[in-house]
């Protein structure tokens, strides 16, 4: 079983519990909430087991019938978060890499802060076309996804259009200085990406964070992840990408934003790193 489907289940088995719970607050039995609401039994077990999700109706029907409606908006919001928790990158990829780049446009073209961590590799909105080709062929290599690699090149290079539109939009990109280091791509390409670095961190609406080698870190650089609007985070795994919606959990990644920023160099001394980098790639 994949990441993506075992959480997916488990988020499932979390709302029908917490309906389950409601039920039992009510002080009547599955069946008799079934015959209440014109079900038949199974499908009251099915969803309090978490092996069927249940529609935004049936939420609000379930509480309604349970005499505890002012709980359903706490439930939709779990619901919501559910259905859009993973996507899976084959289902995604699909219609090709491009098709994931205009999805991501999207998404950031409706926020107006975004924050970004990346440990192991340069964000996508700040990538050459070389280094984001290297990018886009290691994926379809291992997704076994139609190999866009040109469409999805031009579809990214179009998101890094919004960095120089006048506008209230800001960004705070945060890399590690391993990810300068990992041979990602040929040593040229690396040296023509760490060049685009320095040219980045003096855009006005960017903000350049490079967190160090050989620093104390306060928080471990666990995997990468983007937030938006302290509304929503997006994580990217290997086999899918986590989209988390939960007050709770945006807080959480951006605690950890916060902390790993503390650590980053910036403006001259990001670009001093950045620039003894791309010695490594003489």
């Amino acid at each position: 079983m994949s990441t993506a489907r075992k959480g997916v289940h488990e988020a499932r088995e979390e709302l029908g519990g917490l309906l389950r719970a409601v039920r039992a607050a009510a002080g009547i039995d599955g069946r008799t909430l079934a015959r209440r609401l014109g079900w038949p039994p199974s499908k009251v077990s099915k969803i309090q087991l978490g092996r069927q999700a249940p529609s935004a109706g049936d939420i609000t029907a379930w509480t309604a019938a349970c005499g505890a409606p002012e709980s359903a908006a706490e439930l939709l919001v779990l619901l919501r978060d559910l259905d859009s928790r993973y996507a899976e990158w084959r289902r995604q990829l699909r219609e090709g890499h491009a098709a994931v780049q205009r999805s991501w446009a999207e998404t950031e073209a409706a926020a107006r802060t975004i924050r970004a961590f990346e440990p192991c590799w340069v964000p996508g909105l700040l990538q050459t076309a070389d280094y984001a080709a290297a990018r886009f062929r290691e994926h379809a290599r291992l997704h076994g996804s139609a190999p866009d690699t040109g469409a999805a090149v031009a579809a990214r290079l179009a998101r890094q259009q919004a960095l120089y539109s006048p506008g209230h939009k800001r960004w705070h990109l945060l890399l590690t200085e391993a990810a300068l280091l990992y041979g990602l791509a040929p040593a040229p390409v690396m040296r023509a990406q760490i060049d685009r670095l320095v040219s980045a961190s003096t855009l006005p609406a960017v903000r350049l964070g490079i967190v160090p080698l050989r620093v104390r870190l306060p928080v471990s650089p666990v995997h990468g992840f983007w937030i938006f609007d302290d509304r929503q985070v997006i994580v990217e795994v290997v086999s899918a990408e986590l989209r988390l919606g939960l007050p709770e959990e945006v807080a959480q990644y951006r605690k950890v934003f916060d902390l790993l920023a503390q650590s980053a160099l910036y403006d001259a001394e990001a670009r001093q790193l950045l620039t003894a980098s791309a010695h490594n790639w003489a």
